[in-house]
Formats: structure tokens, C-alpha cells, sequence
């Protein structure tokens, strides 16, 4: 919801740290990226609820980065963007199963399924329909958008989901509940961008 406000002062900060990192290749960024998401959910089952989100912080600087540091050399690649999204979501994937495996109960293990399977909708959602607008060369080129594909704008995007995983990881007793919320709150996204295609796509 907040994204496209946010990315200039994202940009801001992340553009002089890749400065520093001319020589890296940005799939190692994406690479080295993914190491600290998979450990705040390694973190979290170990109970580790404050290393878990400083860890999920880094993995979220490191994602930011890699993508800075490809437009400041001019090294943006499809390749690049594909393992962006790829590493993304194994982190995405893994926070909440650490979460269900860790607390067991009923209550934890049906709203992290929910959870995921919303996920899963809401993914379906957005990129389907960035191809689509690719293919119509209404795309993020098009639309000057520092991403490598369009993201048609919703309730849930990539800052309300730092927020969130930050919450899971600090508050895992009231994991359940806050994977009902996002739940819910991806149900509204996803009926958002079903809105938007009807209109724009029929």
C-alpha cells in the first residue's frame, strides 16, 4: 500500500552502502541475502524471538540492496529479478512453518496454513497479472518502476509484510492471530486487484 512512497527513501539510504559494493555481483547480495531469512526462522523455532527479527531486518536491507546495487551498475538482469522473487519467497515460506512447527497447537497450525494458502492466492494475484501487463507493454518499464516487473498496488505489499514478519517473529505466542489478521487483510488485496483487472483488462 505504502511501497511506492517509501522506495525513494529506501533508495536514499541503501544507494551510498552500494556504492561501497561496486564489485559485487547482485545475485551474491540475493544469495547472501537469503542466509539470514532462513535463520530468523531457524530463530524463531529455536525461541529466539529477538535474533529472529533482527535477522529478518538484514534479509530485508540485503533484498533492498541487491536491487540498488544493480541499478547503480547497470547490471539489472531478468536473472536477478527471478532469484529476487525466488529467494523472497522461501523466506516468506519459512517464518510461518517455523512459527506451526515450534507451537503446534490447532489454532497455530490451521491460520499458518491459512496463512500460506493466501499467500499463494495473493502471489497468484499480482504476478499473472504483471505478465499480462508485460505483455501488453504496460509494464514496469513502461511505468518507470525500479522493479523488474510491475506490482499492481494493494492493501498487502512489501512494506506491510516487513511489518508483519517482524511482528511474527517478536510476538510468536500471538502468532495465530496475527496470521489471521494478514489473512484477512490478503483476502481484501486480492479482491483489490480482481477489482483493478475487471476494469482494466475486459
Amino acid at each position: 500500500m505504502v511501497d511506492r512512497i517509501l522506495r525513494p527513501h529506501k533508495e536514499r539510504f541503501l544507494k551510498p552502502v552500494a556504492g561501497t559494493l561496486s564489485q559485487v555481483s547482485p545475485s551474491t547480495v540475493t544469495l547472501v541475502g537469503l542466509l539470514p531469512g532462513l535463520a530468523a526462522a531457524l530463530a524463531i523455532w529455536s525461541g529466539w524471538p529477538l535474533l529472529a527479527v533482527t535477522l529478518w531486518l538484514l534479509n530485508r536491507m540485503l533484498d533492498g540492496l541487491d536491487g540498488e546495487l544493480a541499478r547503480l551498475t547497470g547490471r539489472q538482469s531478468d536473472w536477478g529479478g527471478y532469484l529476487d522473487i525466488l529467494a523472497d519467497f522461501t523466506v516468506y515460506a519459512a517464518i510461518p512453518l517455523a512459527i506451526a512447527v515450534r507451537t503446534p497447537t490447532p489454532l497455530v497450525t490451521l491460520s499458518a496454513l491459512a496463512l500460506l494458502a493466501l499467500y499463494y492466492l495473493n502471489t497468484a494475484s499480482w504476478m499473472y497479472l504483471a505478465a499480462i501487463l508485460e505483455k501488453r507493454g504496460q509494464g514496469s518499464a513502461s511505468s518507470g518502476e525500479a522493479t523488474s516487473v510491475t506490482m499492481p498496488t494493494g492493501l498487502i505489499e512489501g512494506a506491510e509484510t516487513v511489518v508483519f514478519y517482524a511482528a511474527f517473529c517478536l510476538f510468536p505466542t500471538y502468532a495465530s492471530y496475527l496470521f489471521i489478521a494478514m489473512s484477512l487483510l490478503l483476502v481484501v488485496t486480492v479482491a483489490q486487484r480482481l477489482r483493478w483487472a475487471q476494469a482494466h483488462l475486459t
